[in-house]
């Protein structure tokens, strides 16, 4: 098993949905959202100029990067992901016939070469349930960059 780390979210954006009937529909608590036509707020709580366009609402499906293993990896902790976002379908295909989007963001921090495979029915699950995937790959060499050569 190759040595990378790695954080799972699950990120909602809609024209007008309120955040709090995602959380209540899919069973899991956003660490992040707001509703279209509400104050813009910064990180820190202070008003913003305008309001939001759309609503959004996210959800860490990790709480803190974990090191892959034989037993975790991207591709299993998908697919459990995914085992519990199937009980929603109907809410999910709703939310995309409507003009939402709903992503499943990974975030890997890797420290060398490795290869993930998603297989054609959790890609077909991927499909069913209107759900985009970004994975983010960041090196982690734990070494500071070399000198540029003069």
């Amino acid at each position: 098993m190759s040595d990378y780390e790695f954080t799972m979210s699950l990120r909602i954006r809609h024209p007008d949905i309120d955040p709090a009937q995602i959380s209540t529909t899919l069973g899991l608590q956003a660490q992040h959202s707001w509703s279209a036509g509400e104050a813009r707020r910064d990180t820190g709580g202070s008003a913003l100029s305008g309001t939001y366009r759309e609503s959004f609402w996210v959800c860490e499906l990790m709480s803190t990067p974990e090191l892959s293993s034989d037993q975790l990896s991207v591709e299993s902790e998908l697919q459990r992901v995914l085992g519990t976002l199937r009980r929603s379908v109907d809410f999910l295909q709703s939310l995309h016939e409507s003009g939402g989007a709903t992503e499943i963001y990974i975030s890997i921090f890797a420290r060398e070469e490795f290869r993930i495979e998603l297989g054609g029915e959790v890609v077909a699950l991927l499909g069913r349930l209107g759900i985009t995937t970004a994975i983010e790959v960041k090196p982690h060499t734990g070494t500071a960059p070399p000198s540029p050569v003069l």
